[in-house]
């Protein structure tokens, strides 16, 4: 295996991926630093890696295009070395709709993000998983799936689609010494919930507190470890016991 061990993390400019990218840093990962259109921020997370001892670099990318994500799989191959973990994390606009209003475009945009984006990516990655007898694919998942929330029909059903390939692709590659994974956070607020009110969630927590970005992170971290080389095909969801009954 390859002494470097590259890992990408998309939409790591914010939130729970800069903080998921600056723990997989600090585990002695190389870092690619996946952001679309967040180019400032991005370098900050890529900074504060490197201020921290850690080696890490962005790249911009849609990860719902093709072309794009075999030109971000290339270049961090080229650059960094072979991508052997994977953490699918970029995520949309997220739309309340109910029924009434609902659209096939509408499911298209959820669909986009957490079927077709880790697909594209797996494909991307597979050759220099294979080759290396090593790899991680982790996807960020949603207990959305297990809420039946009102109004959350596309993006639950595209959620519950990408916990389902999890398997299928962790039978179709455990062959090849790739485990594939899925964490489902419960909500944890990050940059964008400043503000909101959470305690009609946070009443329903066994645990008594809302999730932090470093929740997830831990669970990321180890499922990207060699402590973790034989869990493969699971959903597991970071959430407080929200979701217990």
């Amino acid at each position: 295996m390859s002494s470097t061990r590259v890992a990408l993390v998309t939409g790591a400019s914010r939130g729970l991926g800069a903080v998921i990218a600056r723990r997989l840093a600090a585990d002695g990962w190389t870092v690619a630093v996946n952001y679309r259109s967040e180019a400032e921020l991005a370098q900050r997370v890529v900074d504060d890696i490197r201020a921290g001892g850690g080696s890490a670099a962005a790249y911009p990318a849609d990860v719902t295009d093709e072309t794009e994500v075999a030109d971000l799989a290339a270049r961090v191959g080229a650059e960094l070395g072979p991508l052997l973990a994977v953490v699918a994390n970029a995520t949309g606009p997220q739309p309340s709709a109910f029924l009434e209003e609902l659209t096939w475009d509408a499911y298209l945009d959820q669909f986009r993000f957490f079927v077709k984006s880790p697909t594209l990516l797996a494909q991307a990655v597979l050759p220099a998983m294979k080759s290396q007898r090593f790899g991680r694919l982790i996807l960020i998942g949603s207990d959305m799936v297990d809420r039946a929330k009102p109004g959350s029909s596309a993006y639950a059903a595209a959620k519950a689609a990408e916990a389902e390939l999890v398997k299928i692709w962790a039978r179709e590659l455990g062959p090849h010494g790739v485990t594939v994974n899925l964490v489902a956070p419960g909500w944890i607020p990050v940059e964008r919930h400043v503000g909101a009110d959470t305690s009609g969630y946070l009443a329903d927590v066994p645990m008594g507190r809302m999730g932090t970005p470093d929740d997830i992170a831990g669970l990321v971290g180890y499922l990207a470890s060699d402590a973790a080389g034989f869990v493969t095909a699971q959903r597991i969801s970071v959430n407080g016991g929200h979701t217990l009954g």
